[in-house]
């Protein structure tokens, strides 16, 4: 494959919740979703459909990896069982979904779309409705393959001209859609779901800290700044406990969201709390052009910010794991 085409492949993921959800609910899933990736499009009352493309580089990660961590989350901070299509546009990740059973991923490589696609039964595809199955039936239609085997002109014949031309578009896996989010994120997230339930501090410190460095690495790459940083804290018992504070200044530079991220910790007094996850969550985001600090003749500061402008630069470069505080150094 050429590096053009690489370059125009989409990873498409469609998710179904195998829970009953309320608005609040949902809305909560689609916020921890984007988290990840800003490209989320609700498919009320329990899916959604993810545009990963654009994060895998991020979080240097293949597509398959990304969905499972979707899945573990979901699972993990609220109980969330789901099933995943992954393909390269929005109707083969839904297709994808829906052929798959409860837990599990279903994987369609761009390369394999024809192979699996054929042997389906037509009503797999979208908008295929019973009297356009009975149509089709009719004249031995029974599989995806069969209609990409028919000539253009005999399936116009039977179907008309406009739904002919649409369902061989669809017949051949081809779907030009994007995914459209209601609106513009208002907010960044990031996570960490423990590996066990943990009563450390220090490690308390180190995983607020690595997502507080995190937050402020995807501020400075979508050029925003955040006035406001929340805490979530889940339990090892699913309980949570959640706290607010207001930066001194709208801000992306990652010392600031730390001591405020560490603050917020501090507030909470977990030493003995047995804990599963953690949550930063960066509101009132403004574009950085809006960014204003305080004047300082400290030269240590300026030395920061140029420290942190390289560290991104390389993190761009090489990945995101490149550059990390000394204190999340194995």
């Amino acid at each position: 494959m050429s590096g053009a085409a690489i370059t125009r492949q989409r990873h498409i993921a469609h998710f179904h919740l195998h829970t009953a959800l309320t608005e609040d609910q949902y809305g909560d899933v689609i916020e921890l979703v984007s988290g990840f990736t800003p490209h989320v499009q609700a498919v009320p009352p329990n899916a959604l459909q993810v545009d990963l493309t654009s994060a895998l580089r991020y979080f240097d990660m293949s597509a398959y990896d990304a969905v499972q961590t979707v899945k573990m989350r979901l699972k993990a901070l609220y109980d969330i069982d789901s099933s995943a299509g992954l393909a390269g546009n929005r109707m083969l990740a839904a297709m994808a979904a829906d052929a798959t059973a409860p837990g599990d991923t279903t994987d369609v490589p761009t390369e394999k779309t024809t192979d699996w696609l054929h042997p389906r039964p037509v009503t797999a595809l979208p908008g295929i409705g019973r009297a356009m199955a009975d149509t089709l039936h009719r004249y031995g239609l029974h599989t995806i393959g069969q209609i990409t085997d028919l000539p253009a002109a005999t399936l116009q014949r039977l179907l008309g001209a406009g739904q002919a031309r649409l369902l061989a578009e669809r017949a051949r896996g081809h779907d030009p859609r994007p995914i459209v989010p209601a609106e513009p994120a208002a907010h960044l997230t990031a996570d960490l779901v423990l590996s066990r339930d943990c009563l450390d501090p220090a490690q308390h410190h180190r995983a607020v800290l690595g997502l507080a460095e995190q937050i402020g690495q995807r501020l400075r790459t979508e050029r925003q700044i955040t006035g406001r940083l929340t805490l979530t804290v889940r339990y090892a018992d699913r309980t949570s406990t959640t706290r607010t504070r207001a930066l001194p200044e709208p801000t992306d530079h990652s010392p600031a969201l730390t001591a405020t991220a560490l603050g917020l910790l501090t507030s909470l007094g977990l030493q003995r709390a047995r804990v599963r996850a953690f949550t930063i969550r960066a509101d009132g985001l403004l574009p950085a052009g809006d960014a204003y600090w305080q004047l300082s003749l400290d030269p240590g500061d300026v030395r920061a910010r140029a420290v942190e402008a390289a560290a991104d630069r390389a993190r761009r470069r090489f990945g995101p794991g490149a550059v990390r505080p000394a204190a999340l150094a194995n």
